[in-house]
């Protein structure tokens, strides 16, 4: 059985001009169980909206997403957030890292919600991640890079069964983002999860071995970018 699969997907915005733009139209996509994917496109033509479908973020107007075989669109919202944070690892673009929170609270927050914190995992990511001497520091005491890598911990914390990450080495020089981008994947194997990467950086997809344009996939145009 498929880690992921999805059929007759269907996602659409109000546009400006009152207009509705459709911006999601997959017929078919799969991920198997401890493979990676990584899906090539520019800034604004769906990838963004596609991982948060996935993740249960926003609803499909139309078709299934199931992970490990249960039907997303079968769930409440709270099922939903039960069954992500039990399952999916999230790499954000945007962080979304709690201000009020150390580096340690952010990464032990990625457990909270669907398995007993793991405080000792928590410490040994983010010293991976070379931040172990700022694990008591607020995400404002942090360079935009260090926040990245504070994400990407958190997302990694609760040993997911499927990682979903959102140009995860776009806020990192070369060298860091190497090495963050290696991290992921070395934690994907050890815990036998899928990982499904979105980027438009042609070094981060030259290291993946067939990545795929998002357009072949994605029959929605993309003119005028995600909302």
């Amino acid at each position: 059985m498929p880690v992921l699969e999805i059929r007759q997907l269907k996602k659409a915005f109000p546009a400006a001009d009152r207009t509705v733009r459709p911006i999601i139209d997959i017929p078919e996509f799969a991920l198997e169980s401890e493979t990676e994917a990584a899906l090539r496109g520019a800034s604004g033509c769906g990838k963004t909206t596609f991982l948060n479908l996935i993740a249960g973020l926003v609803p499909a107007d139309h078709g299934s997403i199931r992970l490990e075989g249960q039907n997303l669109a079968a769930l409440s919202e709270a099922g939903r957030d039960r069954l992500r944070a039990a399952r999916i690892g999230y790499i954000f673009q945007t962080f979304n890292l709690l201000q009020g929170f150390t580096c340690l609270e952010n990464v032990v927050l990625g457990m909270s919600f669907g398995r007993k914190p793991d405080w000792n995992r928590a410490r040994s990511l983010l010293q991976r991640m070379d931040l172990g001497n700022r694990i008591d520091y607020l995400p404002r005491q942090l360079s935009t890079g260090q926040q990245q890598r504070v994400a990407t911990a958190r997302a990694l914390a609760s040993r997911p069964r499927l990682v979903l990450a959102d140009e995860p080495t776009g806020n990192l020089d070369a060298a860091n983002a190497r090495a963050v981008l290696s991290l992921i994947r070395e934690c994907c194997r050890e815990n036998g999860a899928a990982l499904l990467l979105t980027s438009h950086d042609p070094a981060v997809l030259a290291q993946f071995d067939t990545p795929q344009e998002f357009s072949e996939i994605n029959r929605s145009p993309t003119e005028g970018g995600d909302p």
